[in-house]
């Protein structure tokens, strides 16, 4: 999510207000939430053309719309770039991807609901507009120059950069969609237990939600183009962390992370300054060019942790990072996988156990493999599918312990039915997709604009 900072807030005058910031963010068990966030393509029904931001049957339009429902806007330069209500939050990817950035919520019984009344919503203003939304983790059709851009400061200075470093920025920013789940951690301690395990085993969360397999009309020859695009996206800023597997990691580390992250910009007066390569480090010294005698406000650093895209990343929380958008159900699948993994003490304890002695050489096998043969992917004795097998009995089994239940008694594991199905099969939506483009759609990708949307 990005939208302009509400407010500057402290100067920053020590690293250790940027350490004991991330330590506000330890929060009791019993205080927990679960944040949902989601993308979607936004599409004329009448040609499949990507929705512009001008016009009628735009996506300015579309967030107009939108606030018949209670929604409040958000500008930036007297355009409506972003949607606030109750917790809630609609914010645009670059390339017009509509992204919900859900509330911290309790249960996943919350977050369906959460889900359901946002699609709804987009569902009655799309039809009067004529338009559509597509859940998948790489628009499968459009290319870079068809492409249209929002109207945001921050897109413009990042594509810019995008341009100079890695191959696929571009792609990341213009062409791909994914579904995130947020957490929350007791204290240090747990937060490096949860970090761990996440990112390690992010690549099977990868591969059971593989759903990127088209670009431009054909086969990628990926199961997860959208992974394997962040592969050479910016490698300052992605990749494995190898420091989180080190001894001593925790928040300072992931702090001096940060501040060796080179900055994009410094947003002052409603405007986006660049300020692309250069240091957090020198700002917070004053000597930024540009801003020579000016130190960073904690508003700044908000922003600058928002430039990093490991695929899982500490705020005041753990955002989860690596999977493909997909249709409602796999919405719901997502948070419902991870919450049964990471708000359970002996399932996460489990799962680390299956993880806790790869090498690094590993994590980078996966990072590198799974985004083409997903579950399929050799590791060690098996394969990822076979770990996947194991990972989704430990969720199910945590949001059993959780015993969360709805109105009508049921608890969360139901939302595990999509991955049971793909596990049931071995077949990844990927290869279904691709099973269609070589059968019923006759080597044509439009009928996933049918099939794949909300």
């Amino acid at each position: 999510m990005s939208r302009p900072p509400e407010s500057q807030g402290d100067p920053i005058t020590d690293k250790a207000q940027l350490v004991d910031d991330l330590m506000s963010g330890c929060t009791p068990p019993k205080d927990w939430k679960i944040g949902t966030e989601h993308e979607k393509f936004v599409f004329r029904t009448d040609d499949l053309s990507p929705a512009p931001y001008e016009g009628e049957r735009g996506i300015g339009a579309l967030l107009a719309g939108l606030q018949r429902f209670g929604w409040a806007p958000i500008e930036e330069n007297g355009n409506t770039i972003a949607l606030t209500m109750d917790g809630c939050a609609i914010t645009l990817e670059p390339g017009g991807q509509f992204e919900l950035s859900g509330a911290p919520l309790d249960t996943i019984h919350q977050t369906c609901d959460e889900v359901h009344t946002h699609l709804d919503q987009m569902k009655q203003v799309n039809d009067e507009l004529g338009l559509a939304m597509l859940g998948m983790g790489l628009q499968p059709k459009w290319s870079r120059e068809e492409s249209p851009w929002m109207p945001k400061g921050r897109y413009a200075i990042m594509r810019r950069q995008m341009e100079r470093r890695g191959t696929m920025g571009l792609d990341m920013m213009l062409r791909t969609s994914t579904i995130q789940g947020n957490y929350d951690f007791e204290s240090e301690a747990d937060m490096v237990l949860k970090f761990r395990a996440s990112l390690a085993l992010q690549p099977i969360a990868t591969a059971l939600f593989a759903n990127s397999p088209f670009l431009e009309g054909k086969p990628n020859g990926f199961l997860s183009y959208r992974s394997h695009i962040w592969t050479d996206t910016d490698p300052d800023r992605c990749g494995v962390l190898p420091f989180v597997f080190e001894d001593g990691f925790g928040f300072e580390r992931y702090v001096d992370y940060l501040l060796d992250v080179p900055m994009y910009f410094v947003y002052r007066d409603g405007i986006y300054h660049d300020v692309a390569g250069k240091s957090f480090r020198d700002f917070m010294a004053g000597r930024l060019e540009g801003f020579e005698g000016q130190i960073p406000f904690m508003g700044d650093w908000a922003d600058h942790m928002t430039t990093s895209f490991p695929e899982v990343r500490l705020k005041k929380y753990l955002e989860m990072r690596g999977t493909d958008g997909g249709p409602w159900n796999r919405i719901c699948a997502l948070p419902a996988f991870w919450t049964g993994l990471l708000y359970d003490a002996d399932a996460l304890g489990a799962a680390w156990e299956i993880a806790k002695d790869w090498t690094l050489e590993e994590h980078n096998y996966l990072r590198s493999e799974v985004p083409r043969l997903a579950l399929g992917t050799p590791f060690r004795s098996g394969t990822v599918g076979d770990i996947a097998k194991q990972l989704v009995e430990l969720s199910r089994a945590g949001l059993r312990r959780r015993a969360r239940l709805d109105s009508s008694g049921n608890d969360e594991t139901g939302f595990l039915a999509p991955l049971d199905e793909i596990l049931r099969t071995g077949r990844t939506p990927a290869e279904d997709l691709l099973a269609a483009y070589n059968g019923r759609w006759n080597g044509r990708v439009e009928p996933a604009f049918e099939e794949l949307r909300y």
